[in-house]
């Protein structure tokens, strides 16, 4: 028998035999609760998190991360941090009038050098940026667009603009140009059939502005939601800013608020799980009271009692924890793989690989953890009723 013993005998009580099919029975369940609660959280937390991934990416792939209302030039992005692209911008919304109908849109001037390797130019399967020329006044289109209009790359189209008009004999009318389809992107995002892109020359013009009018400064974050920081920076400097919390900002809400509340359901199921514990020990100590009273009269305290069934409890979250993180990252790394095996397929991803997992370590340790305070929490009442055994009585009824 091993030192201390409290600890020893809290391990056997965890690990009855057959030769107690009652006990076993208990922790068996106890161990079961907390193994598929832990592993159910694993799972849906890191799928969450896989598609808070693809949305951001998709998303805010096409939306601006900052717009500076001041030309690239006067913008010291070395003092600035989570940056890693600038480019000249522009912005303004119309209407697309082709012959199935029309459609309001958002027009974005960009630079096309610029946005190589950004995540619009890695989803084009039809031309792409490097056809949109300064003065040929040709667009890219999401194929989300071009299916709810019918159009195809080489079509002419009618682009129609809300921010500049010009007076004709009719009266004021819209700035308007017949534009080329260029090319077509599929971001997969919910505005790939709102936002089309053009060179910043081109919409310039189409805007009556001059040709040596600044632009604004459009900013690529390393990562998008840690936008603040460059926000106050610019602020200081006196630069006047949007971001796309202003346009985003509620969709993204809505989603932390969806993946916090899946968060508190399953820690709900585990705390079910965890507490489970309380009616297993309750049990255990009523079984186990003549043992507690002979061992209380060679000599072991209450304390020590009260440690047993504290630590009888911790073990059995321990087997329950383990088994659960085990089987949840197994479940999480190999999840494709087992749906393909069901021949489940589902193309979620923005590459179209399947659902997005995103496994954080981190939760999953604060999980674990939660799960093994849980377990303890649980055994304090049971521990307590242990340690109130009056031996004389106990002794009397066995």
């Amino acid at each position: 028998m091993f030192q201390p013993v409290s600890a020893f005998l809290a391990y056997r009580y965890s690990t009855a035999s057959k030769q107690n099919s009652f006990v076993s029975f208990i922790n068996l369940f106890s161990v079961a609760g907390i193994a598929l609660g832990l592993m159910a959280l694993i799972i849906v937390l890191s799928v969450m998190n896989g598609f808070e991934g693809q949305l951001k990416q998709r998303v805010l792939g096409i939306s601006p991360h900052v717009v500076v209302h001041t030309a690239p030039e006067n913008v010291d992005v070395t003092t600035l941090s989570n940056v890693i692209r600038v480019t000249p911008f522009l912005e303004s919304e119309g209407v697309l009038q082709a012959r199935s109908g029309l459609r309001g849109i958002q027009i974005q001037g960009i630079e096309p050098k610029d946005m190589v390797g950004s995540i619009v130019d890695d989803s084009t399967y039809v031309g792409g940026f490097s056809d949109l020329s300064p003065g040929m006044y040709r667009i890219m289109i999401g194929r989300a667009l071009s299916t709810q209009l019918d159009i195809r790359p080489g079509d002419k189209l009618r682009l129609l603009l809300a921010g500049a008009s010009v007076y004709t004999p009719f009266g004021r009318m819209p700035s308007q140009r017949l534009v080329e389809v260029a090319g077509l992107y599929n971001v997969g995002s919910q505005l790939d059939d709102k936002v089309i892109f053009m060179h910043v020359d081109d919409l310039k013009r189409l805007l009556r502005r001059p040709a040596d009018s600044p632009t604004y400064t459009r900013l690529f974050l390393d990562d998008a939601f840690d936008y603040q920081g460059v926000v106050n920076q610019l602020t200081e400097q006196g630069f006047t800013t949007d971001n796309w919390r202003a346009r985003q900002g509620p969709l993204f809400d809505a989603v932390k608020m969806e993946k916090n509340m899946m968060f508190m359901m399953l820690l709900l199921i585990v705390a079910v799980a965890a507490f489970n514990i309380v009616s297993a020990l309750v049990m255990v100590v009523t079984e186990k009271q003549g043992d507690i009273a002979i061992l209380q009269t060679q000599g072991l305290d209450e304390r020590k009692i009260m440690t047993v069934f504290l630590l009888n409890g911790v073990f059995n979250g321990i087997k329950g924890a383990a088994i659960g993180l085990i089987l949840g990252v197994l479940v999480v790394t190999q999840l494709n793989t087992v749906l393909d095996m069901l021949n489940i397929h589902l193309a979620l991803s923005v590459d179209g690989q399947g659902i997005p997992v995103d496994l954080r370590w981190h939760q999953v340790i604060i999980v674990t953890l939660f799960s093994l305070g849980l377990c303890l929490l649980a055994s304090i009442y049971p521990a307590r009723r242990a340690m109130k055994v009056q031996p004389a009585t106990a002794l009397q009824n066995e």
